[in-house]
């Protein structure tokens, strides 16, 4: 399995997070964003133990290839 990175966040400072990365082995992506910390957000929503939420700005939107039109790979 190689994830390959399709971008971060250009207005994150330091090169911080959020990150989209596509996994070539599932095809799946694996977002890395802000952990959802507020308990009336989070109330809103069913979430099951073994899974997370996290705040991903719509900006980062362009670097899905479903949405660029092409790969997008940043490697």
């Amino acid at each position: 399995m190689t994830l390959h990175r399709l971008g971060k966040d250009p207005e994150s400072p330091n090169n911080g997070s959020p990150t989209v990365y596509l996994d070539d082995e599932t095809g799946n992506y694996i977002l890395q964003g802000w952990r959802v910390t507020d308990a009336e957000r989070l109330a809103q929503m069913d979430i099951p133990a073994h899974e997370t939420v996290i705040e991903f700005p719509q900006r980062m939107m362009q670097f899905f290839p479903e949405v660029s039109g092409g790969d997008g790979a940043d490697v």
